[in-house]
């Protein structure tokens, strides 16, 4: 049997008027449910305080914000930083306008969460009610609370195996600890992307023995020749299947991570917990491995310097790149009504 929805569900899509709320409280209190009012209509804890503390008219301002509040996913290379790696002046001012406004932006990234969350830090993005995607959807964290709200890792024996499947092939392999890069080699690839993330490393003989705990994520990485990563992924496939998941977050990038992972699937999953209608979703993205998200969001927007198939998969292609505030533009244009 389909389950009835909530007085809040139903003024959310605005299906119900706010007066409906005395209608389901008389039905509450002459009906006999076994649940307290707040449960019964649907109502946050916060809601309930503004309410009994404060009035009707209140709660209904209160609930109009939320009806009308967005929240972004944002990517971070290619998309809100600009090719120095920088968040330029414009998406600056566009995010703190934003966040002015009651709307939501979450960095939804492939990187590593430490590298995630000095850029987080760095944007203002760690007080109450700020989240992190990381590791291409592989872990959502809340930057107030300092916790997990979700992760799911891979085995270790699958990490030894691409591990030396890469090195077969003479391609860098990297995973990560909470802290810090971990790899077996000190190569051109590792220089590189320790450059452009700002992060750090450690070579170890064996990156399994130095894990403490199973990984979120693995990289493989060649920054010459992309398609010597094709003919990986492709020569890999069978034993991949049902294990991992792999895509692209740049040319140079093979990301792997467990079955399921997405960015698309950790925007949902983030909404569900955040009760935020996926109606109020907007996407961001330059690359392979934002497809999902963009696809999963109402609207979709692919950068100007964005490859093919990701713009093929946009609902909104920005006129002006991620150097030129590319961001700043969907923001006006989808949250602040510029």
């Amino acid at each position: 049997m389909e389950e009835l929805m909530t007085f809040r569900e139903q003024y959310m899509k605005g299906e119900l008027p706010f007066d409906a709320i005395f209608d389901y409280t008389d039905e509450w209190n002459y009906g006999g449910a076994d649940c307290t009012l707040r449960e019964y209509l649907g109502l946050t804890p916060e809601e309930e305080d503004v309410w009994v503390s404060e009035s009707d008219e209140a709660l209904e301002t209160l609930l109009e914000k939320e009806k009308n509040r967005k929240i972004i996913f944002l990517d971070l290379d290619g998309t809100l930083l600009n090719d120095e790696k920088q968040f330029t002046p414009g998406n600056r001012k566009a995010v703190k306008q934003a966040l002015r406004a009651g709307h939501q932006i979450v960095i939804t990234t492939g990187r590593p969460l430490f590298s995630a969350l000095a850029q987080a830090e760095d944007l203002g993005l760690t007080g109450k009610g700020c989240y992190i995607i990381a590791y291409n959807g592989g872990e959502i964290y809340d930057t107030s609370k300092k916790e997990s709200l979700y992760k799911k890792t891979l085995p270790l024996p699958y990490i030894r195996h691409i591990f030396d499947a890469a090195k077969e092939m003479g391609l860098h392999c990297q995973t990560y600890s909470d802290t810090e890069i971990l790899t077996e080699a000190d190569t051109d690839a590792l220089q590189f992307y320790m450059e452009t993330t700002r992060t750090h490393s450690r070579i170890v003989p064996d990156v399994i023995a130095a894990l403490e705990k199973e990984p979120v994520k693995m990289i493989v990485i060649d920054i010459h020749d992309h398609e010597k990563l094709v003919r990986f992924r492709t020569a890999t496939e069978n034993w991949c299947h049902g294990k991992m998941d792999r895509v692209f977050s740049s040319p140079s990038y093979l990301e792997h991570v467990a079955p399921g992972i997405s960015k698309g699937n950790a925007v949902r999953i983030l909404c569900e917990h955040l009760d935020i209608s996926m109606e109020n979703t907007i996407a961001a993205g330059d690359a392979e491995n934002d497809i999902s998200m963009i696809q999963a969001a109402a609207i979709g927007a692919a950068m100007a310097n964005a490859e093919p198939a990701v713009k093929e998969a946009a609902d909104y292609i920005t006129k002006r790149t991620n150097n030129e505030d590319g961001v700043s533009e969907i923001i006006g244009k989808f949250m602040l009504g510029d």
